[in-house]
């Protein structure tokens, strides 16, 4: 049975960030599919947006951008839109991360100075003004009616703080009983939280595009699609090296995902539900569907037909999960431990990952597995 220990206080935003220097989104293609695969549901939200005010631009912020790598080409081709429907109108684009990210290789990467991002939309359509935003999207970022369009992928299965730690594994799908409850209750709670931040920040009209993780009507979630869960794997590693004394027992359980995996039911009831305050605040739910999304890395080994080795698999494989755990395992070690001595159990912590996978690939793949919402904001009712 998965019990829990003393309360976890620390909040998300104090702690959480994905790996810096660009090294998100130059190894995560899938975040990168997930985004392009829905295209039409940003083009259809642009299509519904009412006319500009007077004299405004259209806003649209992009909450949890990391180092805006992944959503540049969505970004870029809603600029598009939107400008095709409104020519002569000035849009302003806000990438809106925690403090902790690495906005200057989002500016980088924004204004094609970066050595891997040379093109720009920016390059591309004048009067469009990028600016970023060092707040959780878990509070409110924009003054009241000021937003046209919000989007966001693969960023609100964070919660703004960990309801407790989880003694026998790393993440709440391991969890059960109490704990379970726990982080299943703060889930609820943040995710009206954050529809409500969104409802006062859009203007009436005003349409949000969302791809969250979450699970599917098969129960399937990110990492655990059938074949090995990654994050039993992930729990198992780090566990091993708490028995072999390379961690403390303390560091082991300190290792807790702050996060949860809401189910499509979960993400709607708030925006069904005529007596809640998201229902009363405006917001409507236009459209909502999972998805699965292949992890691209596996799909490439298959389709080497013998020509990758398992090797290069794991090689190419296990950076992507690097590119957003890391912290989560680094943030558990003792701060009493010296920085080069950290970097050097992370290190083995993802060599030991890579080996397994190396040694027999059979099963491993880090599929995305998401719920797609449209929601739109009518006049708040009365």
């Amino acid at each position: 049975m998965t019990t829990g220990s003393k309360r976890a206080t620390t909040k998300t935003a104090q702690t959480l960030s994905m790996k810096g220097a660009g090294y998100y989104s130059q190894r995560t293609r899938g975040a990168k599919n997930v985004i392009d695969n829905a295209a039409d549901m940003l083009f259809d939200a642009v299509h519904a947006l009412p006319e500009p005010l007077d004299g405004q631009p259209v806003r649209i912020a992009d909450f949890g951008a990391a180092d805006g790598g992944t959503s540049k080409k969505a970004i870029r081709d809603t600029v598009a839109e939107i400008r095709s429907r409104f020519p002569d109108c000035q849009i302003q684009v806000t990438y809106t991360d925690l403090p902790s990210n690495d906005f200057s290789v989002l500016f980088r990467n924004m204004l094609g100075v970066a050595e891997e991002s040379k093109h720009t939309y920016l390059d591309e359509f004048d009067d469009v003004f990028v600016h970023a935003c060092g707040t959780s999207f878990h509070e409110q970022l924009f003054p009241d009616g000021s937003l046209d369009l919000g989007f966001s992928a693969t960023a609100m299965h964070y919660l703004s703080e960990k309801p407790s730690e989880i003694d026998h594994h790393v993440h709440m799908v391991g969890a059960a009983g109490s704990v379970l409850e726990a982080f299943t209750h703060q889930a609820v709670k943040d995710w009206q939280n954050i529809l409500l931040a969104r409802a006062r920040e859009l203007r009436p009209g005003g349409r949000l595009v969302f791809m969250n993780f979450g699970k599917d009507e098969d129960g399937r979630y990110l990492g655990n699609t059938g074949g090995i869960n990654m994050f039993d794997t992930f729990n198992d590693l780090w566990e091993q090296m708490a028995v072999e004394g390379k961690i403390t027992q303390e560091e082991y359980i300190n290792a807790t995902f702050p996060q949860s995996y809401r189910t499509k039911e979960e993400f709607c009831a708030p925006l069904a539900d005529t007596s809640s305050p998201v229902f009363a605040a405006g917001l409507r739910l236009v459209s909502a569907h999972t998805g699965v999304v292949g992890c691209p890395y596996r799909k490439a080994y298959e389709r080497s037909n013998g020509s990758m080795s398992a090797r290069e698999f794991a090689n190419s494989y296990i950076p992507t999960l690097r590119s957003w755990s890391e912290t989560v395992f680094l943030n558990a070690l003792s701060p009493d431990r010296p920085l080069e001595e950290k970097a050097g159990l992370i290190d083995h912590y993802y060599q030991q990952y890579e080996d397994l996978v190396a040694h027999n690939p059979a099963g491993h793949a880090m599929d995305y597995v998401h719920c797609y919402l449209a929601i739109k904001k009518t006049p708040a009712q009365r």
